[in-house]
Parts: structure tokens; sequence; C-alpha cells
């Protein structure tokens, strides 16, 4: 997607010193259109990271984390199973290791269908290896003195798995008695105890498995020093590349009514269980909402809704689908919705959205932004997320040491404690 002039009106995002190297860089990229990403993979080869290739404080791997998508129709069953085995992301209370294989099972030849009319299978691994290669290329540049970056994808659900991403960095040379720093940047940039929780939870266990057990930063000499992006849902480039989008499928109304038209932001739901448990996701989303609404100048009437419910239980309302058919029943035509959780197109926004809800809808007027995908102010914001990070000395955001006022999981509080501990860990790097 084409964007107008995406460098000058991110540059009042970012920091003052890092503006003429991001410009530099932006210049070598506007040249190129691309051509890698009609591939599979569109990310670059990288050649593997030694603990030998350092700078001052590098090499370091930057790991994507994010739920993952079955590449293929062969793969759907796999990550069903993951999927309703994981009690943080769909609680199904003591029965979960019966009811979630009949429920995937059952569920499995529908959601190949899904996946077979969006092309056959997701494309959110092809997405992310971009995004976060592209991110590194970036990272290379502005941080210098944490370089050579090293993009690694870890999935919750999906290949690549949490265990192929470790297995990987022990085999490019972190760890394994040889020490280095690892960064997992969660693609979720709302924080929830099923989302990022649940893949901090994974990642902790198999560092645990590989490198030994400790939550106290008091690792044996060697073992990676690990830190978190766990949020940013109101981080200014973010919220530029979500405008940029709105404004560009507001451009396609006619001007008189452009105005009127409602723009219905859509974001993943959850169980009420874990909204009521202290979840900060809600709170998280309606903020990054805000912000974009504000970017926008609050041009147009707009809500927050909730999608993808699986389940009888009660989950966070209202219903994107409900939201869509009541407006259309009032008269209320021009729609546009917004996949303002998502970093990417996957099946949410490919199946749910574009062939259930707007096919639903039945009006030319409801039509959907585009993902962030390639968007390159999303990229040079996600660069910029990591080099503040980078340069913190954190090993985690301070809302991240907070426990949810419910919560029971012993295994979230020493998870917990051992990213806090990392921070000293980082202080004598």
């Amino acid at each position: 997607m084409a964007l107008r002039n995406p460098i000058s009106q991110l540059y009042k995002h970012v920091s003052p010193s890092l503006i003429p190297k991001v410009a530099a860089i932006s210049t070598r990229h506007a040249a190129s259109k691309h051509p890698q990403c009609q591939s599979r993979s569109m990310a670059t080869v990288v050649p593997p990271v030694t603990q030998d290739a350092t700078s001052s404080k590098g090499p370091t791997a930057m790991v994507f984390m994010n739920m993952g998508g079955p590449s293929t129709t062969d793969e759907v069953g796999d990550f069903l199973s993951r999927l309703f085995a994981d009690a943080d992301l769909i609680p199904l209370g003591r029965l979960q290791s019966y009811i979630g294989p009949l429920i995937s099972s059952r569920r499995t030849p529908k959601i190949k269908k899904q996946y077979a009319a969006i092309g056959g299978g997701s494309p959110i691994r092809k997405w992310s290896e971009y995004q976060s290669s592209e991110m590194c290329k970036l990272l290379d540049q502005i941080s210098p003195e944490t370089a050579p970056h090293k993009p690694y994808v870890a999935f919750r659900y999906a290949n690549p798995l949490t265990e192929e991403m470790y297995t990987n960095l022990l085999k490019d040379g972190f760890g394994g008695g040889k020490g280095g720093r690892a960064v997992a940047f969660t693609q979720y940039p709302q924080y929830s105890c099923s989302t990022t929780g649940s893949s901090l939870n994974e990642l902790w266990r198999w560092r645990n498995r590989f490198e030994g057990k400790g939550a106290t930063g008091l690792d044996p000499a060697g073992s990676i020093t690990w830190s978190v992006i766990d949020r940013w849902p109101v981080h200014p480039g973010l919220v530029e590349a979500f405008a940029r989008n709105v404004e560009t499928q507001l451009a396609t109304y006619p001007e008189e009514s452009r105005k009127d038209v409602v723009l219905l932001f859509s974001a993943h739901s959850l169980p009420m269980s874990v909204v009521n448990r202290g979840d900060t996701y809600p709170a998280e989303v309606a903020a990054t909402v805000y912000a974009v609404m504000q970017r926008l100048g609050f041009s147009n009437p707009y809500r927050l809704c909730w999608q993808s419910q699986v389940g009888p239980s009660a989950w966070l309302g209202a219903q994107t689908s409900d939201t869509v058919q009541e407006y259309v029943k009032k008269g209320q035509t021009d729609l546009i919705l917004i996949p303002i959780a998502f970093t990417s197109d996957h099946i949410e926004t490919l199946f749910e959205l574009d062939q259930e809800v707007i096919h639903e809808a039945g009006h030319p007027g409801v039509k959907r932004a585009e993902s962030l995908n390639d968007s390159r102010v999303f990229i040079e914001a996600l660069a910029d997320v990591a080099v503040n990070h980078l340069r913190s000395g954190e090993s985690c955001s301070r809302q991240m040491g907070l426990r949810c006022q419910g919560c029971k999981s012993e295994r979230c509080l020493e998870q917990k404690k051992f990213f806090v501990g990392q921070e000293n860990l980082l202080s004598v790097r």
C-alpha cells in the first residue's frame, strides 16, 4: 500500500538522534518495491550470528512472538489442538485436557475450509518474518552498539514454535555457555495474559528446559539474558500507521458524507472470566483506539467491538458481527472495520471480517481498513520501540511485574519473577 511521505510524518515520533539514519534507510527502501514480498517468506535470508560477531553489546536476538497460524491446511489440526489445550487463552476448567481435543477435532474440517478460502493457509508467518527482518535492518543502522540484530519468530500454536526458535538460538551461538542478549518482542501491542502472557509462559518453560531453571536472574554464566517488550499500545508510530490506513479507506467515500462514516475498531475478544480476573487488555485496546481517534482529530463517530468468540461461555462484547448487523438495520450503512489489535493479516481479518462480517452485511458501504502488513511507517515504529527498549536497561515494563488482581497461577508468578529478575543481568552487560 502506498503511503504519503511516511518518514516526514513520523519524524516527530522518533528520537531526534535517530532521524538522519532512519531517513537514509527509508530513502534507500523507497527505491525498491520489494519483489520478494510475493514469495512465501518475504524476509531476506540472514546468516547465523555467533557470539564472536559482536559490537559493544551485540549481537542481539530479536524474537517476534505471536499466536501464529497454519501455513497450509494440513497444519490446521495441530494448530487447533495446541490452541484449545492452552488454558491461558481458552480456559475450559479441569476437563481442559478432554474437552480441548474434542472441540479441536470437531472444528478442524470447518476451519480447514476457511483457510482454503483465503488461499490455503495463513499469511501471518510470511508477514512476521518480513516485519522482523526489515526491523532488524533498521536496528543495525540506528543501534550499532547492539548490532548485529538477528530476527527470529516464535509462534504459540503454529510453526515455528517456541521450541524451534530456542533451538535455532542455540545453534546460532546464543546461550549454551556463550551468553548473549535476546529480546522477546510481543506482536500483540496490547497486553493480555491470554496472548502475550501465554507466549511468555511458553518461552519461560523452554528456557528452563534448555538452559536450566532460575527465576531471580542469578543464572549460570553463559545462558541467554532475556528482556521483554510486553506492550506498546499507544506508541506514536503504531498510532500513525493505523491512522493512515483509516484515512486511506475514508477517502473512498464521497466527500460530502465522509464525516458520517462510522469507524468500528475490532479486536479479538476475551472470555469474561479472564476480564473479571483483572486482565489489562480491554483498557489497553481502548487506549489504542482513543489515540488513533485523537490522531484523526475525532473526525468520525466510532465504536470499539470484539470478534472471534469461541464456545458457549460469556465473552467480552459487543460482538463485531452483531454490531455491523445492528447498524445496517438502523440505516447506518457506511462503516469501516479497523482491526486494531492485529499487526498483520490472518484468518480473523481475511476470512472472519472480509468473508463473513462484510459479506453478510450485504452493503457496499461496509469496508475494512488495510492491515499493517508491509507498512513502512509500522516497521519504523517497530524499530523505534525496539531501540528505546534496548537503551532503557529495563528487562520489561513496570506493568508486567504486577499480577492481575484475581491471578492464582503459580506459573505466571514464576515467569514474571524470571523476566523481572533479568534486569540484574542487563545492568552488568
